[in-house]
């Protein structure tokens, strides 16, 4: 059965004229709710378009339980790290569709009916951010390179593109298939870096069950990837005007080089 309005009171606010309306859809935290499963992925042809026109899609089916309380046609849930807007609701499930650009950017690519994947609600206004603020944008899909146990905690290494990892930070955050994570290490030459699983979460989020080799969605830290385009702007400003005034120098060595070579010549033949 679908969500009725009637079911979701505490999901409402008054608007300035006291009309109730659902509140504005926030973000994630990097705090996994549930490990969801899922149930079934089937291409659709028929999936209407704006203009009543249909196209051709992807529809994911993913059963969970947690994330379905509060949920209506309309929300926002990731899955995997990947924000995703419920197109349909059950008692046991939630349907979402995905575009070629979600399969091109992440690991939806090899997911398979029966696999575990991250679910997490968009938090509300009023919710604790206990990991960072995940926007459900995936960066890429990077790939696990090694695990290593050490006590009971678990070292994972993931191997990223060069672009991706000038944004990772040792000590800074990460979300890897949704879950907020923090970085231990870094090797920009060899093209990794690593992060380390207490015990507890270990068994709340499915990266412990992934084998090497597996693509696992990563996204840089937001704030990190506003202030790296800022400054790496400013930073380019800078080198064009330095280039600028290099060419400007070379040039200018070269017309006094050849003033000095005129005037040596012409010195020569007086």
């Amino acid at each position: 059965p679908t969500r009725r309005s009637s079911d979701l009171k505490e999901f409402f606010v008054l608007d300035c004229e006291g009309k109730s309306v659902r509140p504005a859809a926030m973000v994630f935290t990097g705090i996994i709710e549930e490990m969801g499963t899922v149930a079934s992925i089937k291409k659709s042809e028929k999936l209407t378009m704006w203009d009543g026109s249909v196209g051709e899609g992807f529809v994911f089916v993913v059963e969970c339980s947690v994330a379905l309380e509060g949920a209506y046609i309309g929300c926002s849930i990731a899955v995997n790290g990947v924000c995703l807007t419920a197109t349909e609701i059950t008692a046991t499930s939630f349907s979402a569709n995905c575009a070629p650009e979600t399969l091109r950017k992440t690991n939806f690519r090899q997911i398979q009916v029966g696999d575990k994947v991250n679910v997490e609600r968009s938090m509300k206004g009023t919710d604790r951010i206990s990991g960072h603020i995940v926007q459900g944008h995936v960066d890429e899909a990077g790939t696990i390179r090694s695990f290593r146990k050490e006590g009971d905690s678990l070292w994972v290494q993931i191997n990223a593109s060069k672009e991706l990892l000038r944004l990772i930070v040792q000590k800074g955050y990460i979300a890897v298939d949704g879950t907020s994570l923090t970085v231990c290490e870094v090797n920009r030459d060899q093209g990794w870096f690593n992060l380390m699983l207490i015990s507890h979460t270990q068994q709340c989020v499915v990266l412990p069950t992934r084998r090497v080799g597996d693509l696992v969605n990563l996204e840089a830290d937001a704030v990190g990837k506003y202030v790296g385009s800022l400054v790496g702007t400013q930073i380019m400003d800078r080198i064009d005007v330095l280039e600028q005034q290099v060419k400007q120098s070379r040039m200018l060595a070269a017309l006094t080089a050849l003033v000095l070579a005129a005037v040596v010549v012409k010195s020569f033949k007086k």
